[in-house]
């Protein structure tokens, strides 16, 4: 008789947000596997109390004081004895928790990274929903994952069918696996196909309204500027040792295939399902066994056809800041990324129009040289720092529009 399998201990960074609340309804299908030691979010104080009571983690987290002390009170009130603690620090305190094995990285933007950081520091298994980590500090961040010994599992359904989809002995060379390259699938977000013109008048609502995935704000306007693809593109170049020449993008407004990989001997590997974020979350949870997610099985009769197209470069020019980016190296991906979240963040707050976006990154980007690699999290949050004050600089001018 096979001996029963470690309870696995996680500690989710984002819990309140699509990827954290998809993990924990994965969680709740198997409570015999793992446990939730802690929970942490930024400001939602009601979700974070719900999750507290039904996980009764030993931790959780939330931004700032005054959140917490609510959270606390309410949780004493309700009988629970969860430990309540705010900030960037106890972010990073429960990344690093000797009891922990597995740390779902999903806090969206640069404030994800330091604590993902203290995970691969601390050898955990790392499954990784924070793409930013890997764009602001790749080499860097890489470098942390081997020399302490961690696992990195992606979770972006891409990067995670891409893993599915590679040799399973792949160790990042292409040649010897003989991989030609790697095709990263986008669905061209809410507004493929419409006009260049329309875009300068399209709101947040209508950014936000992706037509095939559930996700935040942020990464959802991403997806309409396809600046999520470009940041895709950078962090499978980290994750897979591909250089940005041998990863395309292609695409798929269907949102059935995931990614694929092309190979020597003339085949293309892909990995298919719905759209639902709990496959590969379920994937790199129980990885290399399966489990059931949750997700309804893949009905091609009803996908009955694919299709597939080449992206414009002057209507989606974030994907193509990013590939500039990737090519630079140095601080151009960091730059690249703190100029897109400020300006999103702008659009959201109706600053600046959606079509301001990729031309306020660009600006930045022209503002700030690229430099060498950055060796350090100092270094890496100087230059994160620098690229938001320029971008914030822009902005109260009035520039770009």
């Amino acid at each position: 008789m096979a001996a029963r399998a470690a309870v696995q201990q996680i500690t989710i960074l984002g819990s309140t947000g699509s990827i954290g609340v998809n993990t924990l309804d994965v969680l709740r299908r198997h409570p015999q596997r793992y446990r939730v030691v802690a929970l942490c979010a930024h400001q939602q104080v009601d979700r974070l109390f719900a999750q507290c009571l039904e996980f009764q983690p030993r931790y959780a987290v939330l931004g700032d004081p005054s959140r917490a002390a609510d959270l606390a009170a309410r949780l004493t009130a309700a009988g629970c004895t969860t430990e309540v603690a705010h900030g960037p620090a106890a972010l990073v305190r429960m990344a690093e928790l000797p009891e922990v094995d597995a740390v779902m990285a999903a806090i969206v933007g640069a404030a994800g990274l330091p604590p993902t950081l203290a995970a691969a520091v601390a050898g955990k298994k790392i499954l990784l929903a924070n793409k930013e980590a890997l764009v602001m500090a790749g080499s860097f961040f890489m470098r942390a994952v081997r020399e302490n010994g961690a696992t990195l599992l992606p979770i972006d359904s891409e990067h995670n069918a891409i893993f599915q989809s590679l040799p399973a002995n792949y160790a990042g060379d292409l040649l010897e696996s003989g991989v030609l390259g790697l095709f990263l699938t986008a669905s061209g977000g809410p507004f493929r196909g419409m006009a260049t013109v329309d875009l300068d008048s399209v709101s947040p609502e209508q950014a936000c309204a992706h037509p095939n995935w559930v996700m935040g704000r942020k990464i959802s306007v991403d997806s309409a500027t396809m600046m999520n693809k470009g940041l895709e593109v950078i962090e499978a170049h980290w994750l897979f040792n591909v250089p940005a020449d041998r990863i395309q993008v292609v695409i798929h407004p269907q949102s059935v295939i995931h990614s694929l990989v092309q190979y020597a001997d003339g085949s293309v590997i892909a990995e298919l399902g719905n759209p639902d974020m709990r496959t590969p979350i379920a994937h790199a949870l129980a990885y290399p066994q399966r489990i059931a997610a949750g997700v309804e099985p893949l009905d091609l009769y009803q996908v009955a056809s694919l299709h597939f197209e080449r992206p414009d470069l002057e209507f989606f020019p974030c994907l193509a800041l990013a590939y500039r980016a990737l090519s630079e190296g140095g601080s151009a991906p960091t730059t690249l990324n703190a100029a897109n979240e400020v300006a999103v963040q702008a659009f959201l707050d109706r600053r600046i129009s959606f079509t301001a976006i990729p031309r306020v990154i660009a600006e930045v980007m022209q503002q700030i040289p690229a430099g060498g690699p950055l060796e350090s999290l100092a270094e890496v949050l100087t230059a994160d720092r620098l690229a938001r004050e320029a971008a914030e600089f822009l902005l109260d001018r009035g520039m770009p529009g």
